[in-house]
């Protein structure tokens, strides 16, 4: 992981939702390369877009996307802006750690099958788009990412092929929290539904810190971490909560697996984030603004009472549990000798019937 605070901040500040050991990343080492895939690929969910490429300008940068529209496309049909997770995730859905998610790829097929054509984008620090314009040692904050997610809303609208009077936005992890905010800061006709995959539910800070302690206990229980750094992390991680809620500088003798987190690179984009509870932003959706929710059981990085508390805000908003989905929304199978690898398990098979059902109830 690179230390400069651009990529501190695309790649490890804003990485929460990720997986892998980024928190622990010098305690554990670096997350081994993926091995090459044993068996064919799985099957592919939807059908095959048409695909072009389209480039725009968002926040002073050039930044590269995807626009899919369903095969045979004709006249002026739905569209769909679908938003990455967290850190350097492309397009597609995919990061360095998981090359072979195509989260948002998959979402797009499924969205095509259904007559909705999409754009999807590189976001900064990510696929083509990589750092923009911008120096490697340049801090980035959260309005960055909001100002491209409302450049690639326009570009969606620009389409000829698209509807600008049907439009949802899709986002996917971190991507949640810019979906919900889309209504409040996007040109044009607003997102007449919302989409939220394995949507963040609590406070952001809540849920570094949730997972922080996660990652502690795994790296105590495998030996990576003694009980002493285990104390320690987990203390300075509180600490570096509280010092950010209250507006207060970082300490400087921060424990160091803690450093992709927390630092002058990160700090104001973690405060901004911080600051937008995801209930607070359900509730202060406009009236009549259809919202999905779909979250997998075997989703590791967002708990169940992390969904629960995100529907408090969404009283009239539509849940779909996916049984053994994970966060990528591919099948995840526990059992001795089954493939770990994204690239062979399948996308989750109830995730396209339930979005597919939901768009039939949008317009």
């Amino acid at each position: 992981m690179s230390s400069s605070p651009l990529r501190a901040a695309v790649r490890g500040g804003c990485a929460l939702l990720t997986g892998g050991a980024l928190v622990l990343a010098t305690a554990c080492g670096p997350p081994a390369a993926p091995e090459p895939p044993a068996t064919a690929p799985s099957a592919s969910p939807g059908t095959t877009p048409v695909e072009r490429s389209v480039t725009f300008d968002g926040a002073g940068d050039t930044v590269h996307g995807t626009v899919a529209l369903p095969p045979g496309t004709s006249g002026p049909v739905p569209g769909a802006l679908i938003i990455s997770g967290s850190g350097p995730t492309d397009r597609d859905g995919n990061s360095p750690a998981r090359p072979d998610a195509d989260t948002n790829a998959n979402f797009a097929r499924v969205l095509a099958a259904a007559g909705v054509a999409s754009l999807r984008y590189d976001k900064l620090g990510s696929g083509e788009t990589g750092l923009g314009g911008r120096e490697a040692a340049e801090p980035v904050g959260y309005d960055v990412f909001e100002d491209q997610m409302a450049a690639a809303y326009a570009e969606l609208l620009d389409q000829p092929e698209v509807d600008p009077e049907r439009i949802l936005v899709l986002g996917h992890s971190e991507g949640s929290l810019f979906a919900l905010r889309a209504p409040q800061v996007v040109s044009g006709p607003p997102p007449a539904a919302l989409v939220l995959a394995a949507p963040v539910g609590a406070r952001y800070l809540d849920l570094l810190d949730r997972q922080v302690t996660e990652q502690v206990r795994d790296g105590e229980g495998s030996g990576a971490l003694d009980a002493a750094a285990a104390t320690t992390v987990l203390s300075d991680t509180r600490l570096a909560i509280a010092r950010l809620r209250a507006g207060r500088p970082l300490p400087d003798d921060l424990a160091p697996e803690l450093a992709p987190l927390f630092g002058p690179a990160t700090s104001a984009f973690l405060r901004r984030i911080d600051a937008m509870d995801p209930v607070d932003l359900a509730r202060d959706l406009p009236d009549g603004t259809r919202t999905l929710v779909l979250w997998g059981t075997a989703d590791a990085q967002v708990t169940a009472a992390e969904v629960d508390r995100l529907m408090t805000g969404l009283p009239d908003g539509e849940r779909v549990d996916l049984p053994g989905a994970d966060h990528v929304f591919r099948r995840y199978d526990d059992s001795p000798g089954a493939t770990a690898l994204d690239a062979e398990r399948p996308f989750a098979p109830d995730a396209a019937p339930a979005l597919e059902e939901f768009l039939g109830t949008v317009w």
